[in-house]
């Protein structure tokens, strides 16, 4: 007898070939059989008029903290995703040693924007090694999850502070591969870093793999050759504002020494630059020629997401404008009053060297959020254009004057820049491409500003009823096995007999993501943006439900994926 029986969907395998009609049997986790099951089961879902898939892969999140206190991985189980990589650009929060959870903290507050209240209060930080921390995850997950080993807390464990500013002398850099071939041992499934200038700790200085030489980078990308079902994952000044040549040559290196691919966050596609795109996918082309793999992660939606000028966000990024927003709040105030200061931030920001960050430039598509003075009564859900117009005064200036207005408090929604036809056309063009796949949502991070889980259920219900500029079965296969593949994910990512059944229900007519909102639900009180899914009627992480009828349930058969066992390798060159 079977343990469950979906009748009567839509199935769409996985594969990118067209969906038909039939059942899929499930016993022991696995998928028992597919296509018309006169077997009888235990349970089962009618899926009439409705499709059946594999579970989403979002191969990009940060949940490797949000982990022990939400093993759903909420809200990313709601939209169908039964499978998670954690451990990129470089952070993860083992190997850790005693006395060092404070700076881990701070760090990880800083570059993925995780309240510190709930890093402090929602773990007990009392692991030491990626095993310890491995081992704490084990058997408590609500999906799969499999965790790469990241250079910054490798670098902090081997050197201490003085992992910041320094390069590795030979033994450190002899420890640091030997930790790392440890946290690979242990499962994890490869190496991550970052070099890229976005990435500064909670004191304000360059995380500590900012510091390391190619050299280094390189050797511990040897380690990952010793070991089965591993990959690479990296992230640059170059992602932001194209490649320089050394750093092209550096991806080369990394993946040569590895025998492995390597995936880099995040390609922006954007028609006001598409030389930057092309050229960006041109490394991988480079990469290819040389006996290297290098794929970079797109988003098929634009994100949605919050700033201020009185929290750390992405308008830090855009050039000299950390300078001034990271002064205290009054100096802050005074120069962003003064006109010259704002003329040279407004002329900056508009300049080259914004690289990607240029889209958040459309000073007049600015929604107003939330407002905290009398001075801005009635300004919510208004645009800084429409209250320019009123005013009679520039974008920019409009947006300022009504920051100063709130003390800094105000919270803004961009409208990017790039949401017009013809940059929906180059995206369209780019998922075509061997050298890109769908990811990046960076789930589990920058919790009050952005919510980037939803996009499996917001590009889907993109694909059949909106730009419709994928097929439904090549988006399900963008979505699911593609990143499988990339990962060597074992015996998941299509439907296909034997393999697990990591399973997703929807409807077809409905299937979306809900606005974003705020909850407070976080350790410590801290409140994030939260998307609850819309269509996604059940999601099987191993054969058993994480969603029933549309709701989370307390199930947790999800696996803590452990390379070599859970991962085939997948070798390059």
């Amino acid at each position: 007898m079977l343990d469950l029986v979906i009748r009567g969907g839509t199935i769409v395998d996985g594969s990118g070939s067209p969906g038909y009609s039939g059942d899929v049997g499930v016993k022991d986790g696995r998928i028992a059989a597919i296509g018309d099951v006169a077997d009888a089961s235990r349970s089962e879902i009618d899926a009439s008029g409705r499709v059946v898939c594999p579970g989403f892969v979002d191969p990009h999140t940060h949940y490797d903290a949000q982990l022990f206190w939400d093993p759903a991985a909420s809200p990313s189980n709601l939209h169908g995703v039964t499978t998670v990589i954690g451990g990129n650009c470089g952070f993860t929060l083992a190997p850790l040693s005693p006395g060092d959870a404070p700076y881990l903290q701070r760090m990880m507050a800083k570059v993925e924007g995780m309240p510190l209240s709930a890093l402090e209060s929602g773990l007990d930080w009392s692991w030491r090694t990626f095993a310890d921390y491995l081992a704490r995850l084990d058997g408590n997950l609500g999906v799969n999850a499999g965790f790469l080993v990241g250079h910054c807390a490798i670098r902090r464990a081997v050197m201490g502070s003085d992992a910041t500013g320094n390069e590795a002398d030979p033994g450190q850099l002899e420890a640091m591969k030997a930790v790392l071939a440890e946290g690979i041992a242990a499962g994890g499934l490869g190496f991550s870093t970052s070099l890229s200038y976005t990435h500064n700790d909670g004191d304000g200085a360059p995380v500590a793999s900012r510091f390391a030489s190619n050299d280094e980078v390189v050797a511990l990308c040897s380690v990952v050759a010793e070991h089965e079902g591993t990959t690479l994952e990296y992230v640059t000044d170059g992602c932001m504002q194209g490649f320089t040549d050394e750093e092209l040559d550096l991806m080369v290196a990394m993946s040569r020494a590895a025998r492995r691919p390597l995936n880099w966050n995040v390609l922006t596609i954007d028609s006001a630059d598409p030389d930057r795109y092309r050229a960006q996918l041109g490394a991988s082309v480079r990469a290819a020629e040389h006996g290297a793999r290098v794929v970079a992660l797109t988003m098929p939606v634009l994100v949605g997401m919050n700033m201020s000028f009185l929290n750390y966000c992405a308008l830090n990024m855009l050039p000299d404008w950390g300078e001034v927003l990271g002064l205290p709040v009054p100096e802050r105030m005074a120069r962003l009053a003064d006109p010259q200061t704002r003329a040279h931030l407004a002329e900056r920001a508009a300049s080259p060297d914004a690289g990607v960050f240029s889209r958040l430039t459309g000073w007049g598509g600015y929604r107003i959020g939330d407002t905290f003075s009398s001075a801005n009564d009635g300004l919510s859900g208004r645009t800084v254009a429409d209250i320019a117009a009123e005013r009679g005064t520039s974008h920019f200036d409009t947006l300022v004057d009504v920051v100063l207005a709130d003390e800094l408090r105000t919270v803004l929604w961009p409208a990017p820049t790039d949401d017009d036809d013809e940059s929906w056309r180059l995206r369209a063009e780019a998922w075509q491409s061997e050298h890109t796949l769908l990811g990046g949502s960076d789930a589990g991070a920058h919790l009050d500003r952005m919510c980037g889980a939803p996009y499996t259920t917001a590009f889907l219900g993109d694909c059949l009823r909106g730009r419709r500029l994928a097929s439904l079965e090549a988006a399900v296969h963008m979505l699911t096995d593609a990143p499988a593949r990339l990962f060597g994910l074992r015996e998941r990512g299509r439907i296909k007999q034997g393999w697990h059944a990591d399973l997703v229900v929807f409807d077809p007519a409905a299937i979306d993501s809900g606005a974003m909102r705020m909850v407070e639900d976080l350790p410590g009180g801290s409140a994030r943006l939260f998307a609850d899914a819309v269509g996604v009627h059940h999601v099987l992480v191993n054969g058993q439900p994480i969603v029933s009828g549309g709701r989370a349930t307390d199930s947790r058969p999800g696996t803590l994926l452990r390379s070599g066992r859970d991962t085939d390798t997948v070798l390059v060159g």
